[in-house]
């Protein structure tokens, strides 16, 4: 029997190669195999998508100026058990879709209900993560500059059809312990000594979940924060300003316990919030370690502060 000779293939790169429709449908899908080609549990799966994929997007700001941002795209779906995998593509092509579009909370409902459609599956998540510029005026001299906060827009689907949707907004300010600046008086009025309490950068997380019906601007968390904890940190800073922070600071001393508690005041009060959760950490200046805190307001089956993440507040 004569000796079949084999043939290698070529590397070779053909960029003309005309994949047309015919083609294309011969292609082997791996991902639609039977559950026999399943490896592992036969089990459903909550999520499976992409994550991180990034594009331009157009957000709209509260004096209805539309703004162009970079976003950063979570999407994913359930998987039914019996079912080998999705086609990942789907999600991001579905989203693709509507990326003319100008981007609002409410807008992801829509999003969600075409990836469930186009993937066929009973659940469904997307969350935007985009840093949004707000000009801010300096305390006293007049100056102007852009500071920008991590935002999110976030939505599920659940089997039922029931819709979350959650606006996440992060505030950075500046916390002077009330502790320090008691010893420190302590210090000047018995015996002359010049002190300086003890201050460091601080950061809140709010996700406020919106209620059915109402929407909510980034502008309206941030005044949110704002009234709630006064010292914000600053762009723009000159002698005079400087000078005003460290009254601000003095007037608002506060622990960590005060700005959870006086977040939790503010977003309560609003309305448009039906549930939320507000995460606050002390980058400390005195300790080697950061002082922090969680609540929420308490809703049944809702947000329930349950949070661990800290470090990941890093600023």
């Amino acid at each position: 029997m004569k000796h079949q000779e084999t043939i290698s293939p070529k590397a070779f790169y053909d960029a003309a190669f005309p994949a047309g429709k015919e083609y294309a449908s011969k292609l082997p899908d791996m991902q639609n195999a039977d559950s026999k080609a399943i490896k592992g549990a036969n089990v459903p799966i909550i999520q499976v998508g992409m994550d991180n994929f990034k594009l331009p997007l157009k957000f709209l700001s509260k004096n209805c100026e539309v703004r162009e941002l970079q976003a950063s795209v979570t999407g994913t779906v359930s998987l039914a058990a019996n079912s080998k995998g999705i086609n990942m593509s789907r999600i991001m092509r579905t989203f693709y879709a509507f990326q003319d579009r100008i981007f609002t909370i409410d807008l992801l409902e829509e999003i969600l209900r075409a990836m469930k459609s186009e993937v066929g599956t009973s659940r469904a998540f997307i969350k935007i993560s985009f840093s949004y510029p707000i000009k801010q005026k300096s305390l006293r001299s007049g100056l102007e500059g852009w500071q920008y906060y991590n935002c999110s827009y976030e939505a599920k689907l659940d089997d039922l059809d029931r819709l979350r949707k959650i606006v996440g907004f992060e505030f950075v300010y500046s916390s002077a312990c009330p502790c320090s600046a008691e010893l420190g008086e302590h210090a000047r009025k018995t015996r002359n000594i010049f002190c300086i309490p003890h201050s460091q950068r601080s950061k809140v997380r709010v996700s406020a979940e919106i209620s059915k019906g109402a929407s909510i601007f980034i502008e309206d968390m941030h005044a949110h924060c704002l009234n709630a904890l006064k010292t914000e940190t600053q762009a723009m800073v000159k002698r005079e300003d400087e000078q005003a922070f460290a009254e601000l600071n003095g007037a608002y001393v506060k622990f960590v316990e005060d700005a959870a508690r006086l977040v939790f005041e503010q977003i309560d009060a609003d309305p448009r919030i039906s549930d939320f959760e507000a995460v606050c950490v002390h980058f400390e200046s005195l300790h080697s370690h950061d002082a922090v805190s969680a609540i929420c307001k308490g809703k049944p089956g809702g947000f329930t502060a349950d949070f661990s993440d800290f470090h990941g507040l890093l600023c």
